[in-house]
């Protein structure tokens, strides 16, 4: 087996850098490869490519990763490459998609940045995050799960003691928290080991030195240095901010200051009024857009002191640790009014702590405690969340939160005016041009925009430059994503509407339908006319709908959270229409947005026709509420995708909602000739091979049918040699007696019927 180890590895020493091979995306099957970054080669590409078992490949999809490879099933399918979910999403591939595979070098990583949820980053240190990653092959912009990698563990990793402290750490939950990597050093490929230093992004490092007390919570800070230069942990309390500062919250912050006002200054005057002068205010908006420090500004304003609480933190303590936490918080409020001194008492994510589905027992202490919290003289009680609907109805009762306000998402003059604010004391070269940055980054935060901020310093430093120009800025970009988006969002990498062949009407049409509302918002307030909702792309099965959304999105630099059809269909009660209000939610957090509905055949049926208990009607029901409910969206445009247009619910094609029916037909001789000369780019053809006059001859092959033959032909010509440098006009001809025509000429004649139809309307 050793000899056998060393002449593979030998074997890969000579192979060309240059060498990769394309193949189809499949979702694993294996339970033990699931989020573990592992993906399974059949054993013939495995020595195609010089690979040993446990080598990393470089993955190039919508967006290039990196993985771990492992040896497949030899009985299973040459051209095949299976992936897990989240290796999918990184790739923004689905099943069936084109991934390009070869070998890559990976480095030792020197620091990694990580960032996850609320629950995740305030209860696992980062000893505990790098303990997960050891062994993995991280990219930025990778998402990651903290399942430690045990197919294949390094020598010195103990995985069940990993386990054991996650499990205690955030609880049963923890296989299903991903974290995303928003830097690495060095740059490209690296493996986590055990003296990398692990950090979460604008938060603590591994090797930190000290940490500071500031308001009750433990906050630590370190400063990143440049390539060559330790890591030097610096401790510092963060700079208050003025309320003047918070741009795009101006609203929110007049309305709590006078709330605050009112209740600490002049309580007199509401009592004889006839009006408690008690406080409750729920604060919401996105994660990230500055909630918290709307409160801690107003706060100061009025010379108040804020008592903090996580509340994330305090939901995975033991029931009786969690209400000792929460009344000594309270305490320390009574304390300070009793001094004189009027308290705010912020819990952070409330809906962590009372969340509205299964409230635990320890709720019901929670609620009893802030009501006598809020009975307390100039205390005031303040929650956050970024999701209102998922917290317990009971903490909005009149006794207790029974005021609201919400700090909106920044559109992109504000995102300008907040990188302006953010960048004013730093070293700034002229040519950064902040308003084209703010154009840049739709769905960005406050929070992603100090990211974005660091993010371009960490460049700046890395080149020795003594100020951040604009190529850092921009580049910045490229790694720092919003939180608002999800990591099931699309990866349009650099496609654009030129790069599509052809479809010259179905382009103008998408555009006109798409991009001109949020281009244009002007021209149709102009003429007094809405523009649309919607638009249903159908057409036969691999026309490349999916590949002219990711286009579309490229063109405009759209948000876009894609989800198929039967995605969001859940047996339990209210649990599908949960979904799809959650889906647009974060659609118009993310705004400029492109809602993609694959398979929306699935999703929202004719009703009154599925045997489903009626999951069905009620998602369709919930989508139409959504398209043209009390609240419109805005900068949200939906497409819907459907190669069985006639199954959709008419309701959703009325006008409002998905009004315009674009037709995908499938690829002339032309466009079939334009997608074989695409997908064969980085394939070695012979010079007998006429692509133009071999398309003319691939009647009722889709676009992905002519894919897939370029892919055949070049295992066909690895099976006659692995050393094969050519594909030939033979290896096609191969190649058509395995890929076969998919496009159904009875399906293509009721489309085109459906699409004359329409027209004929």
């Amino acid at each position: 087996m050793d000899n056998s180890r060393g002449n593979r590895r030998e074997r890969s020493t000579l192979v060309d850098v240059g060498t990769q091979i394309t193949l189809t995306a499949r979702l694993t099957p294996s339970a033990l490869d699931t989020r573990r970054g592992v993906v399974r080669l059949h054993p013939e590409v495995f020595d195609a490519l010089g690979l040993r078992q446990w080598d990393a490949v470089r993955l190039t999809g919508a967006r290039v990763s990196a993985a771990l490879a492992a040896e497949g099933d030899r009985g299973a399918a040459t051209g095949v490459v299976l992936l897990d979910d989240v290796t999918m999403s990184n790739l923004g591939v689905t099943e069936g998609a084109e991934v390009v595979v070869a070998p890559v070098e990976v480095a030792l990583a020197r620091a990694v940045t990580v960032a996850g949820s609320r629950l995740a980053s305030t209860s696992l240190p980062p000893e505990t995050v790098r303990l997960a990653l050891v062994g993995k092959v991280l990219t930025l912009g990778d998402a990651v799960s903290l399942l430690p990698q045990d197919l294949a563990p390094p020598p010195e990793a103990d995985v069940s003691a990993v386990r054991g402290k996650l499990s205690r750490a955030i609880g049963m939950t923890w296989t299903n928290e991903l974290l995303t990597v928003t830097s690495v050093e060095p740059a490209g490929a690296v493996t986590v080991h055990p003296s990398t230093v692990v950090g979460w992004r604008d938060g603590a490092r591994t090797g930190e030195r000290a940490a500071v007390a500031v308001g009750g919570e433990t906050v630590v800070r370190a400063v990143a240095e440049p390539v060559g230069v330790a890591a030097v942990a610096e401790v510092s309390a963060p700079e208050p901010i003025e309320a003047a500062d918070l741009v795009g919250a101006q609203e929110a912050v007049r309305t709590l200051g006078e709330w605050f006002e009112l209740a600490f200054l002049r309580p007199e005057l509401l009592e004889r009024l006839g009006a408690a002068p008690r406080l409750g205010v729920l604060v919401s908006g996105p994660e990230g857009v500055g909630k918290a420090s709307v409160v801690r500004a107003v706060a100061r304003s009025v010379d108040a002191e804020v008592v903090e609480l996580a509340g994330p933190t305090i939901a995975v303590l033991e029931a009786n640790a969690a209400a000792a936490r929460l009344g000594a918080a309270v305490e320390r409020a009574r304390a300070v009014s009793a001094a004189g001194k009027a308290a705010v008492l912020m819990i952070n994510d409330v809906d962590a702590l009372l969340p509205a589905t299964s409230p635990p027992p320890v709720a019901t202490v929670v609620l009893d405690t802030l009501r006598a919290a809020i009975g307390i003289a100039r205390v005031a009680l303040v929650v956050t969340t970024a999701h209102p609907e998922a917290v317990d109805p009971r903490l909005r009762g009149v006794e207790l939160v029974d005021r609201e306000l919400r700090v909106p998402s920044p559109d992109a003059k504000t995102r300008a005016e907040l990188l302006r604010v953010l960048y004013r004391d730093l070293p700034v070269e002229s040519g950064v041009d902040f308003a084209a940055v703010g154009e840049r980054t739709p769905g960005f935060v406050a929070a992603d925009l100090i990211a974005l901020r660091r993010e371009s310093a960490i460049r700046a430093a890395l080149r020795e430059a003594t100020s951040i120009g604009a190529d850092d800025v921009f580049g910045a970009l490229q790694t720092v994503r919003p939180t608002s988006v999800s990591t099931t969002s699309v990866r349009t990498g650099d496609i654009q509407l030129d790069d599509v062949g052809d479809m010259v009407e179905t382009k103008q049409a998408l555009t006109e339908a798409v991009l001109w509302p949020l281009r244009y918002p002007d021209s149709f307030a102009r003429l007094g006319v809405a523009p649309p909702r919607g638009v249903l792309l159908y057409g036969p099965p691999g026309g490349g709908k999916t590949f002219l959304v990711r286009a579309l999105a490229g063109t405009g630099q759209l948000n876009v959270l894609s989800v198929k059809g039967a995605e969001l269909m859940d047996k339990w009660v209210g649990e599908s229409e949960r979904a799809v209000r959650e889906l647009f939610r974060k659609a118009s957090e993310a705004a400029p947005a492109l809602v993609f509905l694959d398979e929306i055949d699935a999703l929202a049926p004719r009703r009154g026709q599925s045997s489903d208990s009626g999951v069905a009607d009620r998602v369709v029901a919930a989508l139409l509420t959504e398209l043209d409910g009390v609240e419109p969206l805005r900068d949200v445009v939906v497409v819907g995708a459907t190669n069985r247009p006639d199954l959709v619910d008419p309701a959703l094609l009325r006008p409002g909602r998905l009004e315009r029916l674009i037709y995908v037909p499938p690829p002339d001789a032309e466009a079939r000739a334009a997608i074989l000369r695409a997908t064969s780019k980085n394939t070695p053809l012979s010079d007998d091979v006429d692509l133009t006059a071999y398309a003319t001859t691939l009647d009722g092959y889709s676009a992905a049918d002519c894919a897939a033959l370029i892919r055949e032909a070049a295992l066909t010509a690895m099976r006659e040699s692995l050393d094969a440098t050519v594909v030939t006009a033979h290896h096609l001809d191969a190649a058509r007696e395995n890929v076969r025509p998919s496009l159904d000429p009875a399906q293509l004649a009721d489309l085109e019927a459906y699409a004359t139809n329409r027209q004929a309307r």
